[in-house]
């Protein structure tokens, strides 16, 4: 018996990686995660196959672009170990890594936007607990019920 699929919603900035992106490569380390709370969801969390919404950060209109899947387990971030990259954590080592990552592997692009806007006009039906509408969540990486999941893909 194999567990139960688990969703998630992952942030990015799409300057620096987009949906666009993800489609073109089909299957990414997600890499640069710096959040113990985050690298935890990732780390302890995902499975193989849970899904993942795609979700568009810092930009004119925020929102779910799209969807994909988690396409490995978790395993260290090799970013954390080199001195030249923007994650680079020099209180890491190969022996002891810090920080972990998953690849993501694309399934779609959504037909429009779900925007923030309106996706905090749905906070009753999401619940207090969704922690994109959460006063002062930074989370790039969380956990979305199966219902929350369900409800945002109805948005499209």
């Amino acid at each position: 018996m194999s567990a139960r699929r688990r969703y998630w919603l992952m942030k990015s900035e799409p300057d620096a990686f987009s949906i666009d992106d993800l489609q073109r490569v089909g299957t990414e380390p997600w890499n640069g995660v710096r959040n113990y709370q985050a690298r935890n969801f990732m780390r302890d969390g995902m499975q193989v196959g849970d899904g993942v919404l795609f979700y568009h950060s810092n930009t004119a209109v925020p929102g779910i672009v799209g969807t994909a899947t988690v396409a490995s387990k978790a395993y260290p971030d090799a970013t954390q170990f080199d001195p030249k990259s923007d994650y680079y954590d020099p209180k890491s080592s190969h022996e002891e890594p810090r920080w972990f990552l998953v690849d993501v592997a694309f399934d779609r692009k959504l037909g429009r936007t779900i925007s923030l806007d309106e996706i905090k006009q749905h906070a009753d039906r999401l619940g207090e607990e969704f922690a994109l509408i959460r006063r002062g969540n930074r989370l790039s990486v969380f956990p979305v019920t199966a219902a929350q999941w369900k409800h945002l893909l109805s948005l499209e």
